[in-house]
């Protein structure tokens, strides 16, 4: 049943937390792009990393303890096909050291300063001083949360009879990523994935796996299951998996160009965006929805006649969104509508409003920063625009200016 949403304009009810927040903040820092260059900002000075123009396709990221940063960068390879090389940069020597010269996918490791990527469908782990091949025919992959392996996905090829299943693995590096002499000995085969998945009355044709996270306890395992790549620009399933790769469920249509679906702190809450449709068929059909696991319970936290572009936790009780009244496209983006954060409890009950953007600007992509107990956003005037990144408390009170005109970035917490 859809629940009724009572609008309760009590800050005290939604975030009690923020009674702390004038208490002076832990420094915080991030990394980003900027017309063509590398920075951070950190104890409100901008730094630029970079000397030479370039262009960076993913967010930077920090390694786990804040001393090293991974980036990307694109240059001409043969026949001027654009080749992304895999760079560190080390804040104690201020250097710049290249990785691989043409990586996808790379991620750092949960336990410590060695990173995985992918070339060419080889999973590959580099400790920074030369890279060492983990496993072949690779799609996607996500680190185990100890460090000492990966969960990982082949794709579904199609053949004479038609499409393959895509499959799940798990792969060991327990006995150390350097010691490995066989690209088979040390993976799993973890599970199929039936051919077509069905929730409700969407299907989809099973293609790819991809963005895997676990759940708190790690009992969980979250990921998307994608069909062809222009079917899979309005319809995708998300997914979840028992860690022992007994119990399989889909759960929800997703589309991924919005928020991907999130994990709360400590239960297993996963939060996630739902309905299909790219955004160009209208801003509509976007529900924030939040799954229990593994009671499979959903609760639906938006209310009639809006949609939702991203959001973050606050808690393991609250969260915020960037929300618009529901509105059909418009190739005029003045015409489009502007989103504005709300703070939900997830009962529903409690939504409050946090922000009014300026007219002809929009707050997008929440993100809450537990050391600071504050939260980040982007204002800017349309989905694919740089635009300034602002900071305040959780209830959106003193709101500052943190960095302008930002590209891709992301924030050491």
């Amino acid at each position: 049943m859809r629940k009724s949403f009572i609008i309760i304009f009590s800050l005290i009810l939604i975030f009690p937390i923020t009674s702390h927040a004038e208490q002076r903040s832990p420094s915080i820092k991030v990394a980003f792009v900027r017309d063509g260059y590398l920075w951070i900002k950190a104890d409100n000075k901008e730094i630029k990393l970079s000397k030479k123009k370039s262009k960076y396709p993913i967010p930077p990221q920090w390694s786990r303890d804040g001393k090293m940063l991974l980036y990307q960068k694109e240059t001409k390879g043969l026949d001027a096909v654009p080749q992304y090389e895999l760079w560190v940069y080390d804040f104690k020597t201020n250097k710049h050291q290249k990785v691989f010269y043409n990586a996808q996918n790379p991620k750092w490791s949960p336990k410590e300063n060695i990173i995985a990527f992918q070339s060419d469908g080889v999973l590959n782990v580099s400790d920074l001083k030369t890279f060492y091949n983990i496993a072949l025919g690779v799609s996607d992959y996500e680190w185990q949360p100890d460090g000492k392996g990966f969960i990982a996905s082949s794709s579904a090829s199609l053949t004479p009879l038609g499409w393959t299943n895509p499959v799940l693995y798990t792969i060991s590096i327990a006995e150390g990523y350097k010691n490995i002499t066989s690209l088979s000995k040390n993976v799993k085969e973890f599970f199929t994935i039936p051919k077509e998945i069905t929730k409700g009355k969407v299907t989809i044709l099973a293609i790819n796996a991809d963005s895997f996270a676990y759940s708190p306890d790690h009992k969980w395992i979250s990921f998307i299951v994608s069909p062809t790549a222009s079917w899979s620009m309005d319809s995708n399933m998300l997914c979840v998996i028992s860690a022992n790769g007994k119990e399989f469920q889909p759960l929800d249509e997703i589309i991924l160009h919005l928020d991907r679906p999130q994990w709360a702190d400590n239960r297993n809450l996963l939060g996630y965006i739902a309905g299909g449709g790219r955004i160009v068929f209208g801003f509509k059909n976007k529900k924030m929805k939040v799954t229990e696991l593994p009671a499979y319970q959903t609760s639906t936290l938006t209310p009639t006649k809006f949609a939702e572009l991203g959001f973050t936790w606050v808690n393991d009780s609250q969260v915020i969104v960037s929300r618009v009244k529901e509105s059909e496209w418009s190739n005029d983006p003045a015409k489009r509508p502007e989103p504005s954060l709300y703070a939900l409890d997830l009962s529903g009950l409690n939504q409050i409003k946090i922000t009014s953007p300026p007219k002809g600007k929009g707050d997008y992509q929440p993100q809450y920063l537990p050391v600071a107990n504050k939260i980040t956003w982007i204002r800017k005037s349309d989905l694919t625009t740089n635009g300034d990144l602002l900071i305040a408390n959780p209830n959106g009170h003193g709101v500052k200016l943190w960095v302008k005109n930002i590209g891709p970035y992301s924030i050491f917490r």
